[in-house]
């Protein structure tokens, strides 16, 4: 079992998708990014929900709304995202299984209960270290990496189809207050 949902992997992958050339935000619908990348328009929408929320997209107005980020890609990283769809998670719940040992007879004694458990601290300090990877990764590396990884020519593909869907598209999204 993961830790974290399939929200926040569509999300990462999404905001990439809203990362155009040099960094610069571009708009996009959650139908056509659900439909870019084979992944459920309703549970998109809902993510982005979130994503709105927590202030990392914001709304387009008119015939060809979407979304767009925000804010700069360099601005925002791989944690803010995981917080704004699934929430701020601990990897770890101490269940003070210390206080239980059979031969304290039900009374534990002050040393095996005093200060942090030692499991507990390593388990802190492993979040610790996880958070502070998540902070240091941004949308804008994350797109930079994925656009060294891909051939230019998926790149131009990319634009090409999204400039089709925003050309030939109808309406936009459901505004996030009604989603």
């Amino acid at each position: 079992m993961s830790l974290y949902s399939a929200g926040v992997e569509y999300g990462i992958h999404c905001l990439l998708f809203l990362v155009g050339e040099g960094g610069e935000s571009r708009d996009s619908s959650v139908r056509d990014l659900a439909e870019l990348q084979g992944v459920p328009q309703e549970y998109l929408a809902k993510v982005f929900t979130k994503l709105a929320r927590a202030g990392l997209v914001a709304a387009t107005e008119g015939v060809r709304g979407g979304f767009r980020l925000a804010r700069p890609a360099a601005e925002i990283n791989v944690l803010d995202i995981v917080n704004a769809i699934d929430g701020p998670k601990k990897i770890f719940d101490c269940r003070e299984i210390r206080e239980r040992c059979t031969l304290f007879e039900g009374s534990p004694p002050a040393w095996a209960t005093e200060g942090t458990c030692a499991i507990h601290a390593v388990m802190l300090g492993a979040q610790k270290r996880m958070e502070e990877a998540l902070v240091q990764q941004t949308i804008l590396d994350l797109a930079r990496r994925f656009g060294r990884k891909a051939p230019a020519e998926f790149g131009q593909q990319v634009n090409s189809w999204m400039g089709e869907r925003r050309e030939g598209k109808g309406g936009g999204d459901i505004p996030v207050s009604q989603v």
